[in-house]
């Protein structure tokens, strides 16, 4: 069967300049709009996380207000209930590019803490950008793309174009000032062209076979390119 590979961060905390820890993980949509996506295609999907651990969903993600409804939300939270996938992650050492078809990274704040400085993670892009196949990353999850920079400051995907949360929205949810650093401007110095759409709503950039989204309404919209990609 063809699979796909999702990538999601393991951390279950982000941390403010002032040391505070917010509760935090994976965003709801950016998992269930590619993760239903793709298996109703007919994918199978693995998930894979620093160390193996079991991901959360950022609970704020499930709020009625900010899942678009309260039907909306219990969808979403059916749908992460069933994906036992999340349940059974494998270490991130672990990954073999060649036993997928795509690379997907799905948001929300956690990747700031642990995929920005993951070097398996950094494998894993590197490998996915190089080998051609479609490689997702939505929202916050392009700071993963900080750890695959080299020691003479150079990255794979310098000159690529790439979108990703802008510190607009950073703000209209309250973190911008609370933030040791924002994605955006993180991101910005890896030379990249970075573009970026009305707050809120879905805009996406295709460069070769990188697929960048730049929110959660985004994240569909990028799983459905790739999905064209691969012909489904």
């Amino acid at each position: 069967m063809a699979k796909i590979l999702f990538v999601v961060t393991g951390a279950s905390y982000w941390t403010f300049k002032d040391g505070h820890r917010h509760p935090t993980g994976f965003w709801a949509e950016e998992f269930v709009a590619p993760y239903t996506a793709f298996t109703e295609a007919g994918y199978e999907v693995t998930v894979a996380t620093p160390g193996g651990v079991v991901p959360r969903v950022d609970t704020m993600s499930l709020w009625p207000e900010m899942a678009g409804g309260a039907e909306i939300s219990r969808q979403e939270e059916q749908v992460i209930e069933r994906a036992d996938e999340l349940r059974y992650p494998i270490p991130l050492q672990d990954v073999r590019i060649e036993d997928y078809d795509a690379v997907f990274y799905p948001g929300g704040h956690g990747p700031m803490e642990d995929l920005a400085f993951d070097k398996d993670s950094a494998r894993i892009l590197t490998e996915a950008l190089a080998s051609g196949k479609p490689l997702g990353v939505v929202c916050h999850a392009p700071a993963a793309l900080l750890a695959t920079k080299r020691a003479d400051g150079t990255s794979p995907f310098d000159g690529y174009r790439v979108t990703g949360f802008t510190n607009d929205e950073e703000d209209a949810v309250g973190f911008l000032s609370k933030a040791k650093w924002t994605m955006e401007d993180e991101v910005r110095k890896l030379h990249v062209d970075f573009s970026r759409g009305p707050v809120w709503e879905p805009f996406t950039v295709v460069d070769r076979n990188l697929h960048t989204g730049q929110n959660p309404a985004s994240a569909g919209p990028a799983s459905r390119e790739i999905l064209k990609v691969l012909g489904r």
